[in-house]
Order: C-alpha cells, then sequence, then structure tokens
C-alpha cells in the first residue's frame, strides 16, 4: 500500500532538528528552513519507506529475523509493540555490546534464561539455599529485560531496523562489521551514509516513530504472509504428487 505525504504530515514526520544541528549529508533529503529548523521533504520519505518495506519484505519472505533496535525514551514501547505484532526481536533495553559481533557469547545467556527454567520447573531449583534461589532469580529477571525479546533469535539477524542511528552508533557498526542491512529512521543531525536503507524521518516524536513503524510492520507482515503461502502451495502441490492416479475405466463386453 503506497504511502501518503498526507499522513506523514499529520504525524509531524517533516520535523528536522534545529538547522544548526544538522548533517550536510542529508540535504538531498531536506526541503526547507523555516523558523530555525530543518523540513524534511515528505515526498522523499515516502519513496524511501516503499523502498525499504519492499526490501525488508523480502527479508522476512526468506524466513531471516529482523532485529529491531530503539533504546530511547519515545520509541520503546512503540517498537516492543510493533516488533512483538510480527514476531520479530527486538532491542530496547540498553544494546548489549557484542550482541551481533559476539553473537555466541549471547546465545550463552539465553541459554541460562533457559536452563533457570527448567531448574524451576523438574524442581531443582528449590534444593537451592534461600540466598542462591534469590540470586537466581535476580540473574533470570536481569537476562529477561535485556534480552527475553530476542528468545528466539537462534541465529544473526538478516537485517538491523533502527531508530535513531546516532543513539545508536554501537549497534550500527556492529551491523556494518558484519555486513547486515541497516534500515533506520534518520533524522537530519545523522549521516544517512552509515545506513543502507534511509527513512528520512523525525525520529524524536513518538507519532513520526509510531507511523514510520507501522508501515514497516505491515510489510514485514506482508512478507510473512507471502511465505506462509508459499509454503501452503508446495505441502498442497506435494498432496498432490502422492495422491493416487485415478484408475482406468475397464471396457466391458457390451463397448467391445
Amino acid at each position: 500500500m503506497a504511502v501518503e505525504v498526507k499522513e506523514l504530515l499529520e504525524a509531524g514526520v517533516h520535523f528536522g532538528h534545529l538547522t544548526r544541528k544538522w548533517d550536510p549529508n542529508m540535504a538531498p533529503y531536506v526541503y526547507m528552513e523555516r523558523n530555525g529548523i530543518h523540513i524534511i521533504n515528505l515526498y522523499k520519505t515516502a519513496a524511501k519507506i516503499d523502498e525499504a518495506g519492499a526490501a525488508l519484505a523480502k527479508i522476512a519472505a526468506s524466513g531471516r529475523k529482523i532485529l529491531f533496535v530503539a533504546t530511547k525514551k519515545q520509541a520503546k514501547d512503540i517498537v516492543s509493540e510493533k516488533a512483538a505484532s510480527i514476531n520479530m526481536p527486538y532491542i530496547t533495553e540498553r544494546w548489549p555490546g557484542g550482541m551481533l559481533t559476539n553473537f555466541v557469547t549471547i546465545r550463552k545467556a539465553v541459554k541460562k534464561m533457559a536452563t533457570i527454567d527448567r531448574m524451576k520447573k523438574d524442581g531443582t531449583f528449590m534444593t537451592l539455599s534461600k540466598k542462591e534461589r534469590l540470586q537466581v532469580d535476580r540473574l533470570r529477571a536481569k537476562l529477561e529485560k535485556n534480552l527475553g525479546s530476542i528468545t528466539d533469535m537462534t541465529r544473526l539477524p538478516g537485517a538491523l531496523f533502527v531508530v535513531d542511528i546516532k543513539r545508536e552508533h554501537i549497534a550500527i557498526k556492529e551491523a556494518q562489521k558484519l555486513n547486515i542491512p541497516i534500515f533506520a529512521m534518520v533524522d537530519t543531525n545523522s549521516d544517512p551514509r552509515q545506513v543502507d536503507y534511509v527513512i528520512p524521518a523525525n525520529d524524536d516524536a513518538s507519532k513520526s516513530i509510531n507511523k514510520i513503524l507501522g508501515h514497516v510492520a505491515d510489510a514485514v507482515a506482508q512478507g510473512l504472509t507471502d511465505r506462509q503461502n508459499e509454503k501452503d502451495a508446495s505441502a498442497a502441490s506435494k498432496e498432490a504428487a502422492k495422491a493416487p492416479a485415478p484408475a482406468k475405466a475397464v471396457a466391458t463386453e457390451e463397448e467391445e
């Protein structure tokens, strides 16, 4: 579904930063200056949302995960809600250093959570002293807070979606090292050259973040639907191939 410029305008997607804080590399996406603030060209934003959406849908259709990253206050809840609705991993607390570049260690921490859960199920947990149980519970809570949203991410993601690349610069650097495609909302104070798929937009207002993330989530959901449809069609064709061929009618004596 094509993005309407009017809806972006109503969500305040066009408001950039103060002109003195801008990054000159964002010049192609700036429409004008008003009252000392840069105004983003929403026609370019709409086109970039469509472009990013098509690429994200392909990644989702291939079965790979898209990791959403946003630790700023006004984006956290929106990102966790949208990412969870399409069953994608997300980081909204502090970015764990080495999350991508040292993924094996991060997976060990995630497995630690599963181990603690097993201990609680099989009764081992209750054999620990009160002090040990308290320590284990604290560890479990800490791991859940920081890594609970990536428990299903068993391998490196197929892409990263970031809100505010200046704030999430560590995540950006790790993704760049591993050649993981980066999609991001990029405001006028940031360098778009760090990102593979730039969506020029106000990354500070929750209405703007919600609007962009809504389109992104819809695109990913479409990719997941396409994947499921392909699986269903493949399963149906396999079933059809297994089905016995209809028996040939045997000619009767009268027909002969």
